[in-house]
């Protein structure tokens, strides 16, 4: 009877505890320090994204490096490649000199072309700014996750959820929220599917790692709602108020943010 007016979780149980274990994992092997200290909430604007270029690719390395910063990766020796123009070629393990992960204004190496850790993109992703640096940031989790110093919880399976889940913790929640489902109805002109995203978390799931991004960092939650898509507020508002009957943050607060 009592049962009636408990709070329901915005999502399965089981996804709630999945998305916890890979951030706990996340935290503890990407720089904890970093992320409470350095790592901001990055947003799809002109003020995050400023500037302009002369070409889809130049356009596309623009955020590129962009992205590359707000990961704390600026110094990795990387490239941009269109698959269809420029084919990726098998190359050896690219060398990271220095942190794995550092502030934005660590200077990368000079490295050769051939020698560069090569991130393939699509041109048409250009047109839709949030799909193309959640596919950056998701790309450059992929590398990073491969140099975890334990494994994920359960093993690797479902790869690409976790890399998802760490390229929230990255910072880039709001775009894997905002671009894992895009509606296909309109015109046309309105709607074009290469430009689209392949999103392995669900928005909803998304949302929820963005709000333990966001209760972590101790963000206001408008701050975070008005960047969001507006059907998503509410399930960003009710995941902050579930984090915050879990022993998840506690826990989290005692380990790393008393250490600082």
């Amino acid at each position: 009877m009592f049962g009636l007016f408990e709070r329901k979780p915005p999502i399965e149980p089981e996804s709630i505890q999945w998305l916890l274990d890979h951030f706990a994992w996340s935290l503890e092997n990407f720089d904890a320090e970093l992320f409470f200290r350095d790592t901001r909430l990055v947003i799809p604007s002109n003020r995050f994204f400023p500037g302009r270029a002369d070409s889809v690719h130049g356009m596309a390395n623009l955020i590129f490096d962009q992205v590359k910063a707000y990961a704390g990766v600026s110094h990795w020796p990387t490239r941009i490649i269109d698959p269809d123009t420029c084919p990726l070629i098998q190359q050896h393990a690219v060398e990271i000199h220095g942190a794995l992960r550092g502030p934005s204004d660590v200077a990368p190496p000079a490295v050769a072309e051939a020698d560069r850790l090569q991130i393939p993109y699509n041109p048409q992703q250009v047109s839709n700014p949030e799909g193309l640096i959640a596919s950056f940031a998701h790309n450059l989790a992929h590398h990073l996750g491969q140099m975890a110093q334990t494994p994920p919880p359960g093993g690797p399976d479902h790869w690409p959820e976790i890399t998802e889940l760490l390229a929230i913790y990255l910072g880039f929640g709001l775009m894997f929220a905002n671009s894992a489902f895009t509606h296909r109805g309109g015109c046309g002109s309105c709607y074009n599917p290469a430009a689209i995203r392949n999103a392995a978390l669900s928005e909803s799931e998304a949302t929820y790692a963005l709000a333990i991004f966001g209760v972590l960092q101790e963000l206001p939650t408008r701050e975070v709602t008005r960047h969001l898509k507006k059907h998503l507020r509410p399930l960003y508002r009710n995941a902050v108020k579930d984090l915050q009957t879990r022993e998840f943050v506690n826990e989290v607060s005692t380990r790393y943010l008393r250490q600082l």
